[in-house]
């Protein structure tokens, strides 16, 4: 997966098009990742015992990596991303657009 914790994405698909977030989690497993206050449902919990109460709480889901962009730092733009090695064996993100590193 091309895209890590921590990065920007744009949502490209889906009822959150248009919306940015930045990942909270990448699940490669699954080819999923969770958005910052993207996909967020509502979940009706029971309590179970001293540990947890009950209640009505927010959970956030993840989303397919198909359907997000990793969001250019320098432009702001969403944007295709490859990978390059360097002299050093280093292996580095590149936007697929101008060939900066990420």
């Amino acid at each position: 997966m091309k895209i890590r914790k921590g990065d920007t994405v744009y949502v490209r698909a889906g009822k959150h098009r248009g919306q940015t977030g930045a990942v909270l989690a990448a699940l490669p497993k699954e080819q999923k990742v969770l958005v910052a206050g993207v996909n967020v449902v509502k979940r009706h919990t029971k309590p179970r015992g001293m540990a947890r109460s009950g209640g009505i709480i927010d959970k956030q889901l993840g989303i397919h990596v198909s359907n997000v962009s990793l969001v250019d730092p320098g432009s702001g733009a969403p944007t295709a991303i490859g990978y390059k090695f360097l002299e050093d064996g280093s292996k580095v993100r590149i936007n697929k657009r101008t060939g900066n590193d990420i």
